[in-house]
Parts: structure tokens; C-alpha cells; sequence
């Protein structure tokens, strides 16, 4: 099976590499909510999800399911609009399957977004949240089983899962343009429940800020493929101790909605200064 999936990563990269004549190096994947950052794309190519070879169809409201290439600002970019959750019943190889290709392609910087709770008593409904770290709380690990060399090393090193000089990058944009910017550590659960006041205490408590239902496996494979990985998620209701409210998907969405103008301005800005 683990062959079969190289082989699949390698028909599927064809495929693609096929269509697109000048193939970016750089990528983002955009979440709930936060798709509208495509719109700042001058788009030169749109591939459906379903018309990719071993692709996986998102099912989620708010996830369209797009590959997308074009100009954002002076790089050449491709963004995923729409990604895929385990709870969507997929295994990790599937999930992560997309970060896979990329690699194949030649894509050597991931940029991720996502809605998130936060847990964090500083944190307000609304605030971006630069990721600075992640705990891992997802059942199954997107590294599980036999190692390909050729993907990446056997026990790849997470000190750094998420780039240094991003981040920095990220920190210098924001507080030039008057944007509150907060930092924190992201934790990767299952989903597809909202937390329980009780959870909402734990993940705080073993070091968490915000918490989601993704992310995670992407950037694991990423850095184990070598991709360096910039993530921000926008947080969308809160867990704090004492103030724990009901949420939905809509109110999720809506909020990311709001805060999706500086969460766009901020991801333009720094892909347009980084060295790729």
C-alpha cells in the first residue's frame, strides 16, 4: 500500500505539472472562512479537486474544493481552497496526501490558516493568532508506517515546525500596519465536536492557546518533506476558564469572515517579502 502511494503522489504531480507551465514554489493552504484571499490572486489556472487523479473531495461547508495558481502580489503562488479533515473520515495519508504533491512539484514553503478556539485568557474573538509550536492530539499519526527515504527522514526533527524568520517577518508587517497580532501554541484534535469546558481547561493546561481541527498533519508532513511552514489561525470563539460559550460552524465562519481582511493583508505582505 505505502508503494502505491508513492506511485499515486507521482501520477498525481504529473498530472498537475501537466497543465500548470510555470510552477510556483510557494503555498498556502486557506481554511474556514478564509478563502477570500483568492480574490487578490490574478488566477492563470483553476484545477477542480475532482478532476485530479487520487484527490480527495472536501465535504465540509465553507471548503470549496479548488487548486489554484496564479500571481498574489510579485510571487507565483498556489493555494488550496478547501482542505481535508480527518474527521471527515479520511486516513492521514489522504489528509496529508495534497502536501505530498506539493513536495513532488517543487514547492519548498507552505503557508496555513485555520479558524481555532482560544484558550488563552489574553485572547480575544477575532484576534490572529501566529502559530508558534503545536501539540499533537490527533489519533493517528500522518507518519505512521514504513519511511521512505525519498519523502523524508524516518524521525524528522519538529524543533522548528514553524519557520523562525516567518514569524518574524510576520511580527515586523503587523506592527508597522497597526495590527494586534497575537502568538501561541496551536493543538490538533480530532474534531468534528466543539470542545468541552472541561477539554477547553486540559488543552490550556498541558501549554495550549487556541485549539482546531487541523494544521497539524499538513505541517508534519510538510517539515518532514523539508517544506518550512508559516500558520496563523484566526480565533473564532473562546474557551477560557469562566467565559466557555456555545459556538457553531456558522459562528465560527462568520467570525473568520470578519477577520479575514487583515488576516489576507498580513499573508500578502509576507509572501511578498520573503526570499523563496
Amino acid at each position: 500500500m505505502e508503494k502505491e502511494m508513492l506511485d499515486l503522489i507521482k501520477q498525481t504531480a504529473a498530472f498537475i505539472s501537466g497543465k500548470i507551465k510555470d510552477m510556483p514554489k510557494t503555498a498556502i493552504i486557506l481554511g474556514t472562512g478564509l478563502g477570500e484571499l483568492v480574490n487578490h490572486i490574478d488566477i492563470t489556472d483553476e484545477l477542480a479537486y475532482e478532476d485530479i487523479p487520487n484527490f480527495p473531495v472536501s465535504t465540509v461547508e465553507g471548503h470549496s474544493g479548488k487548486l489554484i495558481f496564479g500571481q498574489l502580489g510579485n510571487k507565483r503562488i498556489m493555494a488550496m481552497k478547501g482542505r481535508f479533515h480527518f474527521y471527515e473520515g479520511y486516513n492521514m495519508q489522504l489528509v496529508t496526501f495534497p502536501v505530498r504533491v506539493m513536495k513532488e512539484l517543487g514547492i519548498t514553503t507552505l503557508f496555513v490558516s485555520n479558524a481555532a478556539g482560544g484558550m488563552n485568557p489574553d485572547f480575544k474573538i477575532g484576534d490572529l493568532m501566529i502559530i508558534t509550536d503545536h501539540i499533537n492530539l490527533f489519533p493517528e499519526h500522518p507518519l505512521r508506517g514504513k519511511n521512505f527515504d525519498e519523502l523524508g527522514p524516518r524521525f524528522p526533527d519538529m524543533s522548528e515546525a514553524y519557520s523562525p524568520e516567518l514569524i518574524a517577518d510576520a511580527k515586523k508587517v503587523a506592527a508597522e500596519n497597526g495590527i494586534r497580532l497575537v502568538e501561541g501554541v496551536y493543538v490538533g484534535t480530532q474534531g468534528p465536536t466543539f470542545e468541552t469546558p472541561a477539554e477547553y481547561r486540559y488543552f490550556h493546561r498541558i501549554g495550549g492557546d487556541a485549539v482546531g481541527m487541523s494544521t497539524v498533519p499538513e505541517v508534519i508532513v510538510a517539515r518532514h518533506s523539508g517544506i518550512r511552514c508559516f500558520g496563523m489561525s484566526v480565533i473564532t470563539d473562546l474557551g477560557v476558564e469562566g467565559i466557555v460559550e456555545k459556538v457553531s460552524h456558522e459562528e465560527v465562519q462568520k467570525a473568520a469572515a470578519a477577520a479575514e481582511p487583515k488576516m489576507t493583508f498580513i499573508m500578502k505582505e509576507l509572501i511578498n517579502k520573503f526570499e523563496e
